[in-house]
């Protein structure tokens, strides 16, 4: 896993260099309704957790950007009891400015599940340790750098939180709606 955060992370340094007209960076930080998705979901409950984390955006063209992020991520859901996942995901978002402050945005994410719990019990063994996705999401920027969006993360990988979901028929994925506020440097 160490491997595969550092070439992500070269990767990302490497992409500043391709026709940047100017690299920004900046922190943000916000709520997520974190659910899940599948046929074996609908007795399960969302949590509210939260997310906090580094980004740049790369501008491409005064249109177009690249926002890749470094976050930490607050997930899960509730049986009955609160099963707690905690991811460090890296997205990689795909800005497109459709107004000088408004942007819509997609991109790929990938995330390393760092924690698994119910109550005291650890899941982490139960887990699979890395869930891909999808984000999709809107942006609102201000001139002094503080920012807005609202996102929502498409989980493409089978969770297998504990023995009894792993054996589901239709496996259940991360759904989550963040809103966050950042501010670029």
């Amino acid at each position: 896993m160490k491997k595969l955060l550092l070439v992500t992370a070269i990767s990302f340094l490497g992409l500043a260099h391709v026709n940047a007209q100017e690299v920004k960076f900046g922190v943000k930080g916000g709520l997520n309704f974190a659910s899940v998705t599948g046929a074996e979901s609908s007795q399960l409950e969302p949590i509210t957790a939260f997310h906090f984390g580094g980004m740049a955006e790369i501008f491409i063209s005064e249109k177009f950007s690249l926002q890749p992020e470094l976050m930490y991520s607050g997930q899960g859901f509730s049986d009955g009891g609160i099963i707690d996942l905690h991811y460090l995901n890296v997205p990689l978002m795909a800005k497109y400015y459709v107004a000088k402050r408004i942007s819509l945005e997609a991109g790929p994410q990938i995330g390393f599940l760092l924690n698994a719990r119910e109550g005291g019990e650890n899941l982490k063994d139960h887990d699979n340790n890395v869930d891909l996705g999808v984000n999709f999401g809107l942006g609102y920027k201000l001139d002094n750098g503080l920012n807005f969006g609202m996102r929502y993360n498409l989980g493409l990988t089978d969770l297998s939180v504990t023995d009894n979901y792993s054996k589901a028929t239709n496996k259940i994925k991360n759904g989550v709606f963040q809103f966050s506020i950042g501010y670029f440097f």
